[in-house]
């Protein structure tokens, strides 16, 4: 839980064993002490990774809050990293045919650079999981990803909502804001629906992409901001542009790289793969006992229209372990589809 660590040691100095530790427990908090230090010895051992330093003689009240702050401190990153692979297990893609492999594949290529993506597909086919595995496997992956629905966020607050706002720039602007480029900095923006911003948001977002600056609403100082720009939509930009909906020069910015994701209809031989996926899931949150499936059951499902793509299959499941048995029919699939 906690080393402590002496200083003065005859075979192997105490900043030498604190190296040897972070080594191979990086999260394990040492706490070195001697009755020698100087704010030097103090210092170089915070700087290799030490959490704290006690002078001897050791005084028990000082003892007892450096034990239980170091412990509140490694339950925290323990649990934040639970935390983190829970989100990362959320946006798994799960399946192996060949339309989700030759997206991979794509993904893999491009998640090392920072090149701007432009994400398309039908609604509920996993454009958000593509985003978010090309985020989790660049080089951005350790700081913020930050998604925008811009179909969801009315028209005159869309550019507030993106590039931020000074206090008293409208008439509910009350106090400063930032918006999510300036909250992206250093990460990756997702702007999810973006067929469905309107055509000053994207003269703004076009400026943004050029230059790397934007500016508040109401302000007039220019931001500098770091981010890569992954865009989703479910529209056919181009038939937008001819009929005046999208700028063309903003198409173009947006997709240096175009992955379009299958819809469930091209990859059916994932749904033998998804629906177990889903029965696990679906039974943990509910905290009942895992339910199965039979294959006439898959088959079934395979046999379907799925207009809705993967959020319908999940909500079909979810329908299907709400109402059917412990194992799920072709009959049941048939009654409850």
């Amino acid at each position: 839980d906690i080393v402590f660590c002496d200083i003065k040691m005859p075979k192997m100095e105490g900043i030498e064993v604190l190296e040897r530790i972070k080594e191979f427990s990086a999260d394990t908090p040492v706490i070195m002490i001697s009755g020698h230090g100087t704010i030097d010895t103090a210092i170089e051992a915070i700087k290799k990774g030490a959490y704290d330093f006690i002078e001897k003689p050791l005084d028990l009240n000082r003892l007892l809050i450096t034990i239980k702050n170091a412990t509140d401190k490694h339950l925290l990153i323990h649990e934040t990293k639970t935390l983190k692979n829970k989100v990362s297990k959320k946006y798994e893609m799960i399946g192996q045919s060949d339309a989700l492999n030759r997206v991979r594949s794509i993904i893999e290529k491009v998640a090392a650079s920072d090149a701007r993506v432009l994400v398309t597909g039908p609604n509920g086919c996993g454009k958000e999981l593509v985003a978010h595995q090309l985020h989790e496997l660049s080089h951005r992956k350790e700081s913020t990803f930050v998604e925008v629905n811009c179909a969801a966020i009315p028209s005159e607050l869309i550019e507030s909502e993106l590039f931020g706002h000074e206090k008293g720039s409208f008439t509910s602007a009350i106090k400063q804001k930032k918006g999510k480029f300036e909250l992206a900095t250093g990460g990756t923006l997702f702007l999810d629906e973006i067929g469905d911003m309107s055509l000053s948001a994207q003269a703004k977002v076009l400026r943004a992409l050029q230059e790397q600056k934007i500016t508040r609403v109401g302000g007039d100082a220019d931001i500098n901001v770091d981010v890569r720009v992954i865009a989703a939509t479910n529209k056919n930009l181009k038939e937008e542009i001819k009929r005046g909906n999208f700028r063309e020069d903003l198409y173009h910015r947006l997709s240096v790289i175009i992955i379009d994701v299958p819809p469930l209809n091209q990859r059916l031989e994932d749904i033998e793969i998804l629906v177990p996926h889903f029965l696990t899931d679906i039974c943990t949150e509910m905290g009942i006992a895992p339910k199965s499936i039979d294959a006439d059951a898959i088959d079934a499902l395979k046999e379907c229209e799925w207009t809705g793509n993967i959020r319908e299959l999940r909500n079909v499941v979810e329908r299907l372990v709400i109402l059917g048995g412990n194992t799920i029919t072709r009959e049941d699939v048939k009654m409850y589809r």
